[in-house]
């Protein structure tokens, strides 16, 4: 099942996208709400007439949660050392944006924004301390996400929530695709184009720390729950590890590829000043 929110000329609805379009979900309110309420989504499957609109952000989540140097073709490019357990930060829910927005580049803050795309992993059910082996069992579904990073931002401060939580730098989408549609969550191709040239491809079995074992470290730490979204980290091709080093400008065109998923796209502008 393919859920979404559609922005339509009079509202923004819960949809499913089906092969025939976009219909809407028998539900009362967003789909943050049907998330957060443990219902089985495929219950509120709608049968109406298929909608026209825009896809928007399918959810705002509580929390965002990320993990750095995942892929072990990253780690190499990186030329840092792998790590132990998974390295884990934040990102601040307000930079979420959705299909076909705007990542918004402002100079006095940063000269270097770079690209990541990522699997990010919808939470569906409340994790306290999950054991690794029941810990897919508490997945709603998966999305797209690209961990839009300020790399100048990142390096400096020493720590990374700032530089990864500028206004519009988490673009997630289009849809969440539910867990009995993606078997497995460690055969999935992913990849991101630069104006048209593939500048990220891998697949997560290249994690070091694959999904079940990072939803349950994590619920040892601290609670997660249904809406909260994982991102578990980006392959190699990030344009800061480039020679010589590319970065996000202007009038880019970036989009985010998962196979099963979708394709996320987002251009690149310069922030309106007054």
């Amino acid at each position: 099942m393919r859920l979404g929110m559609l922005r339509t000329a009079d509202a923004v609805r819960s949809v499913e996208e089906t092969g025939a379009g976009f219909r809407p979900l028998a539900v009362n309110g967003d789909l943050d709400a049907l998330v957060r309420s443990g219902a089985d989504p495929h219950s509120a499957a709608g049968d109406g007439a298929t909608l026209d609109g825009q896809l928007v952000a399918p959810l705002r989540p509580g929390k965002i949660v990320a993990i750095g140097l995942n892929y072990a073709d990253h780690i190499r490019e990186t030329g840092q050392p792998q790590p132990t357990r998974p390295l884990v930060f934040a990102k601040f829910p307000s930079s979420v944006i959705g299909p076909d927005d705007a990542i918004v580049l402002d100079p006095e803050l940063t000269e270097r924004v770079d690209w990541e795309v990522e699997l990010a992993v919808v939470v569906g059910r409340r994790m306290r301390r999950v054991a690794e082996e029941d810990a897919l069992d508490h997945v709603l579904g998966y999305t797209i996400a690209n961990d839009i990073s300020a790399r100048d931002v990142q390096f400096a401060d020493g720590q990374w929530v700032r530089g990864k939580s500028f206004d519009t730098f988490c673009p997630v989408g289009p849809v969440v695709v539910t867990a009995d549609e993606v078997p497995d969550p460690q055969r999935l191709k992913l990849r991101a184009r630069l104006n048209g040239s593939v500048v990220q491809e891998s697949c997560t079995s290249e994690m070091l720390f694959g999904v079940a074992e990072l939803l349950s470290f994590c619920s040892r730490s601290f609670t997660l729950e249904p809406g909260d979204l994982l991102l578990t980290g980006t392959p190699w091709g990030c344009g800061e590890f480039m020679t010589p080093p590319r970065a996000l400008a202007p009038g880019d065109v970036l989009e985010s590829e998962i196979d099963g998923i979708g394709t996320l796209r987002n251009t690149v502008v310069a922030v309106a000043r007054p």
